[in-house]
């Protein structure tokens, strides 16, 4: 019995890395340059998006050290990619559809076909939530977004009036960025206040650009080449009408694409994945979590790079206090 064990366990892979974007992308350059032989799973539109994660959806990057020019986040997914591969990951473009992470030797699933390996990267991300208003999708990076500081400070938003959805931190938080740069800030809430911490609230309103709307939802994105206005309407009254903006941004949350781990492991309230204080490491030992999924607090290409490089380095680390 023990034999057969040892001679499975020569067959699994010292680590399977589950995701493409910076977080999947830098732990799997620090672990091929650790000889680890990292395989990992980039998705095949996993959560509607494609491989490189919710970069991918990006037109314009200004913010990732190393690019004083502006780069395209498909652009800069493609760069990472291909040094992960320079150094020796094996990429499947497939998508990890369930996982097994008890025992020494962790499963993971594509569809029927089984994998094994000794420790396990989850680096899958978090989807921002969508509204589905008319106009979304044909306006999305044309002056739709999901993320304030990633795309507010672009020059097609400066000096110009936005609108953010949303009633809570978050969305005040991205509502005071905002006010850096456009002309006016139009906060949709559809409820009659915020969620947000009296504090944030209190900055909200202090501050002359930022004008919030009350029991007001956004029904409708409108344009021609680009965004020119949100259609809205009034839940309370039923007025409704258009706020000319070149800008609109989604402030509602996002989805941590934990799905396909069955509740194998603890997340938040919010069900975001949660690791040991200052560590990527989880609950199971072997089992490392990295990026978005575990961060709803930054959620930014470069914060999800530099937990990346604490994944591989501590799976590096855990393999070989095993050996």
């Amino acid at each position: 019995m023990i034999r057969l064990q040892k001679e499975q366990n020569t067959m699994a892979e010292n680590v399977i890395i589950i995701g493409s974007g910076p977080a999947g992308h830098t732990a799997a350059i620090y672990a091929a340059r650790a000889e680890l032989k990292p395989l990992m799973f980039e998705g095949f539109m996993a959560g509607g998006v494609a491989a490189g994660g919710q970069l991918t959806t990006t037109t314009e990057i200004e913010n990732f050290p190393g690019f004083p020019e502006p780069v395209s986040g498909p652009e800069l997914m493609v760069k990472m990619r291909d040094q992960a591969l320079k150094y020796g990951t094996r990429i499947k473009t497939e998508t990890v559809t369930r996982t097994d992470l008890s025992g020494d030797v962790k499963k993971v699933w594509v569809d029927s076909e089984m994998y094994e390996a000794k420790a396990v990267i989850i680096a899958t991300g978090a989807t921002a939530k969508r509204l589905g208003i008319p106009g979304e999708d044909r306006y999305w990076q044309r002056g739709i977004s999901a993320c304030a500081v990633c795309d507010g400070a672009l020059p097609i938003f400066r000096n110009k009036p936005l609108v953010v959805i949303g009633g809570g931190d978050t969305a005040c938080e991205e509502a005071m960025y905002l006010s850096k740069f456009g002309d006016t800030v139009h906060m949709l809430v559809r409820r009659d206040e915020l969620r947000a911490s009296k504090a944030m609230q209190a900055r909200v309103f202090a501050n002359k650009k930022i004008k919030v709307w009350w029991n007001t939802n956004a029904v409708e994105a409108v344009g021609e080449q680009f965004l020119t206005g949100v259609k809205y309407k009034n839940n309370k009254t039923g007025d409704d009408g258009l706020i000319t903006a070149s800008g609109l941004f989604f402030a509602i949350g996002h989805t941590p694409n934990t799905g396909f781990l069955e509740g194998q492991l603890p997340t938040d309230e919010t069900g975001y994945l949660m690791t040991r204080n200052n560590s990527t490491a989880t609950d199971i030992p072997g089992v490392f979590a990295c990026g978005d999924v575990k961060d709803k607090v930054f959620r930014q290409a470069v914060t999800a790079a530099g937990s990346g490089c604490m994944a591989a380095l501590e799976a590096e680390r855990w393999l070989g206090e095993q050996e």
